[in-house]
């Protein structure tokens, strides 16, 4: 291919890509089928022999592995994709086998939809997700991995929710000693949690100066005592001016009033508790309503809005609204195939901002702002690409090979995007104070509050309520079990006769609520 021109060895690769989905497809399709023959022999050989053989899973597994040279593991992993894709996603494995999709979106929808049981539900996951897969070219990882977490929440929100309490109550955090003098750490903690800790230890390891000769991954780690220990991480330059050096920076150079900053971006809906829409936390992924209404009761809130007046048009500077709502919409950076978190970004403006004459084109607008990494804001600028902003916020790259690649903002798969009007010229307005702005944002904030403070503790009464009375069926049932247990008769004692009562269910129904609370009866002074 030493001959061929650029734009002829790209096609060459997408050809090539594209052919090689068609070929995972019919070689899961191959395995699929003979995993259906060797379950069916294995069960007619179970019928006439009368005692357990060997199932056809196991023989399937053992047949793939030697004719692919698997490990047994692999191969168990690569008959259970192959079986996923036939019983359960038979949708999806079409658009594989035509080459519409790739193996690394259809193995993630097969691993993020696993613990759908319901027939009915993995149907209709199957069909919606197939008329959106053929639309996620150029999709990063994280993306693809959001999209169906969200489609699986809105499917199944009581699995998801059940699951998620599961995993709650198994949360735990354990430290294996290594024989090297070193140790492990690992566990299971709240998404919310696993981010702040992650951002902290980070924020830790960036305070050392550039002399530092450990990497990032070092002083990360080394960054887990200085926590621990409530100080900052001390430099390891060894140099006498260093102001972060061990003998400075000990256990008296505390952390109080130090804050990590996690963001959730969720719509007001669900904040509120009127929709069950899932939520994004950033540096995690999609998280249920549930989770966000309980991160959003400690939390500031802060308002996300893609209107733009005619005068802030003409600034450089985007405003905080329109930037966290530039942030909201993206998530991640715009190049196809990048997750880079959007926080992480620059904000770019797809026509340049014109600084000589503003009013001349490039507005600081939702339609002509977009996040860019940094890397890719580069390749941008000097590498010869060539990007294009559509109004839906769908911005068009063009390769310097002429190919051309359509990226789409990923939170409008989790949000809905209000349109935005377009900016006219820009009238003469009279300017307000910051007071005046400051005292009307605090107002709204506060009107915000009082109006959603009754709805959100009604539901947290309720929930409550829900578990107080599960703890007590629980109980009263524990002891009726233990009065047949030890007298196997009822009780003649008047001081707790529901324990003859029969067991009561230990399991709600969804619209159970506590009952009224007795009106209090007021006790008069007796009349002398």
């Amino acid at each position: 291919m030493a001959e061929l021109e650029p734009t002829a060895l790209i096609a060459a690769v997408e050809s090539s890509y594209r052919l090689e989905s068609v070929l995972v497809a019919r070689r899961l399709a191959a395995v699929a089928r003979l995993l259906r023959h060797r379950v069916a022999a294995a069960e007619q050989a179970e019928r006439n022999l009368g005692y357990a053989v060997i199932d056809g899973f196991e023989q399937t597994t053992a047949e793939v592995a030697a004719a692919m040279n698997l490990s047994p593991m692999a191969a168990s992993y690569l008959v259970s994709h192959a079986e996923a894709l036939d019983v359960r996603l038979p949708k999806v494995a079409a658009l594989l086998s035509e080459g519409r999709t790739d193996w690394r979106t259809v193995r993630l929808i097969i691993s993020r939809t696993d613990l759908v049981s319901d027939d009915d539900l993995i149907a209709k996951l199957d069909n919606a997700l197939a008329t959106r897969i053929a639309k996620w070219h150029s999709w990063s990882k994280q993306r693809i991995v959001n999209a169906v977490d969200a489609a699986v929440r809105l499917a199944d929100p009581d699995a998801a929710r059940e699951r998620r309490s599961s995993a709650d109550a198994d949360r735990f955090i354990g430290i294996t000693s290594r024989d090297d003098g070193m140790a492990e750490v690992y566990g299971t903690v709240a998404a919310a949690a696993a981010t702040a800790f992650d951002r902290r230890l980070s924020q830790l390891a960036k305070q050392v100066c550039t002399a530092d000769p450990r990497t990032f991954d070092q002083r990360r780690a080394d960054a887990l005592a200085a926590l621990t220990e409530g100080r900052h991480l001390a430099c390891a330059c060894g140099q006498p001016e260093c102001p972060r050096r061990s003998d400075i920076v000990g256990p008296t150079g505390g952390l109080s009033g130090t804050q990590v900053i996690i963001s959730v971006v969720a719509s007001e809906a669900t904040v509120s508790g009127r929709s069950d829409s899932p939520g994004y936390l950033e540096g995690y992924g999609v998280i249920d309503a549930e989770q966000v209404r309980a991160l959003a009761e400690a939390a500031s809130l802060r308002l996300a809005d893609p209107q733009t007046s005619a005068d802030a048009a003409l600034r450089y500077q985007p405003s905080a609204a329109l930037e966290r709502a530039i942030r909201c919409r993206d998530l991640t950076c715009r190049f196809p195939g990048c997750s880079r978190p959007a926080t992480r970004c620059d904000v770019d403006h797809t026509v340049p901002f014109n600084h000589d004459n503003p009013t001349a084109g490039g507005l600081t607008v939702a339609e002509n702002l977009k996040c860019l990494c940094r890397q890719h804001h580069r390749l941008k600028t000097f590498g010869k690409w060539q990007d294009k902003q559509l109004a839906d916020g769908t911005v068009v790259w063009t390769s310097p090979t002429g190919q051309t690649y359509r990226t789409a903002p990923a939170g409008a798969d989790l949000f809905p995007q209000p349109r935005t009007a377009a900016c006219a010229a820009p009238p003469t307005l009279k300017r307000r104070s910051r007071t005046k702005q400051r005292s009307s944002r605090i107002a709204q904030a506060r009107r915000h509050n009082r109006e959603h403070r009754p709805i959100n503790e009604a539901r947290r009464r309720i929930e409550d309520a829900r578990r107080q009375e599960i703890s007590d069926r629980k109980f009263r049932n524990h002891m009726r079990d233990m009065l047949f247990l030890f007298k196997g008769k009822t009780s003649t004692s008047p001081l707790c006769t529901w324990v003859n009562d029969p067991r009561e269910p230990e399991e709600l129904p969804p619209d159970w609520k506590p009952p009224e609370p007795e009106p209090e009866t007021s006790i008069k002074d007796p009349p002398f």
